[in-house]
């Protein structure tokens, strides 16, 4: 798909031992406390979905991720299952419809059940991604996971998506999410990339707290 690294400019940050170690080091302590939080409020997020619509508790999609290797996300199932099997997202072609839901959050998805909708309204579809966490395919702080057909809209910016390990929160959430366009955000996360720090990873941790429980830029 594409090479592992990208030499973009000499002792990059996200090259560096606090990069590789000791940020990973608090993504495992944080994610681990988080998923002990979020574990009775996620038992009743799932039973809400078995007893709401049919299919899964969980839905997984390929995304691309640092250095260009795939992975598999996870999330609460927010979308009717005949839906999401036809329109999977990894597979939607540059301007197509489920392409255009995805990068504008303000449309309404017709393909949303009223659990899902309450669900991403509060990004709560996104907490299983801590599992992701742990398994070292994400970070609680990053560029928001991509799929490949969005890695057009990057241009010549792709390199610093691909430099970093994709996050659970990132600049493009604390910055307005939905009423961002892709070229902002694209820029957001190579000014992430650029200028990555133990200390503004923490500043967007916190950050993240009142743009979530404000739903700015959710659907």
């Amino acid at each position: 798909m594409w090479p592992a690294s990208y030499p973009l400019w000499e002792e990059a940050p996200v090259d560096s031992w606090r990069y590789q170690f000791v940020k990973r080091a608090f993504d495992l302590s944080c994610a681990l406390i988080m998923l002990m939080l979020v574990a009775i409020p996620g038992i009743f997020i799932a039973a809400m979905i078995v007893l709401t619509s049919e299919g899964p508790v969980f839905f997984r999609e390929q995304r691309v991720g640092r250095g260009g290797r795939s992975f598999r996300i996870w999330k609460f199932r927010s979308m009717r299952q005949n839906a999401a099997q036809r329109s999977h997202i990894g597979d939607a072609r540059p301007g197509g419809k489920v392409l255009m839901w995805r990068m504008r959050k303000d449309l309404r998805d017709p393909r949303i059940t009223w659990v899902g909708r309450y669900l991403r309204s509060w990004s709560l579809d996104e907490l299983p991604q801590l599992l992701n966490v742990l398994c070292g395919e994400m970070s609680l702080i990053g560029p928001r996971p991509i799929v490949e057909a969005e890695t057009v809209f990057y241009g010549n910016l792709l390199p610093f998506y691909l430099a970093a390990v994709p996050g659970l929160s990132g600049l493009w959430q604390v910055s307005g999410r939905s009423k961002v366009d892709y070229a902002k955000r694209a820029r957001l996360d190579a000014k992430y990339v650029q200028s990555w720090s133990l200390t503004a990873d923490l500043g967007i941790l916190l950050r993240t707290i009142p743009a979530v429980l404000g739903r700015i830029g959710a659907s």
